[in-house]
């Protein structure tokens, strides 16, 4: 039969079965699940399989390279991105971080802009800087705001 998937499953019936109980994420079930019904005889090709579970057929090609190379652990893993670099790296934060200790030395996030430019060549917008200084570093300017002229009236 053409399309006949050859693929030695390692684990019993009873194992995947309690195996599928125990998943917290659907990802996990349905890569189990994919496991269970070809041990069970369920489906007998990638094809089959891939119209039980609703996903293209590249995609349980792929799971089943990763159980052949890695195992069960290797189909249940989930490589995470890393995610985008900071614009602000870590060395530069903490030298930002000791000028902030400093009183006085910077009075708004355009000075730290300034700054940042000026001493290390990172060009990064008043909201990355306000961000990072506010809740990354935990650190509030102590900057003069405008007063209020006593007696003003409110226009209403």
């Amino acid at each position: 039969m053409a399309g006949v998937l050859k693929l030695d499953i390692q684990e019993s019936v009873e194992e995947l079965k309690l195996l599928l109980g125990k998943q917290a994420t659907p990802m996990g079930k349905e890569r189990v699940q994919a496991l269970y019904l070809l041990k069970i005889g369920k489906v007998k090709t990638i094809t089959g399989l891939a119209e039980i579970l609703g996903r293209d057929i590249s995609t349980i090609f792929r799971w089943f390279q990763r159980y052949k190379t890695a195992g069960l652990e290797g189909l249940l893993t989930v490589p995470r991105n890393q995610g985008r670099k900071p614009l602000i790296p870590t060395p530069i934060l903490e030298s930002l971080k000791q000028e902030l200790h400093q009183p006085g030395r910077f009075r708004t996030y355009s000075d730290i802009r300034d700054w940042l430019r000026e001493n290390h060549g990172v060009d990064a917008s008043y909201k990355v800087v306000h961000e990072t200084v506010r809740y990354r570093l935990k650190v509030r300017l102590r900057g003069s705001r405008g007063k209020r002229r006593s007696g003003a009236v409110r226009a209403s």
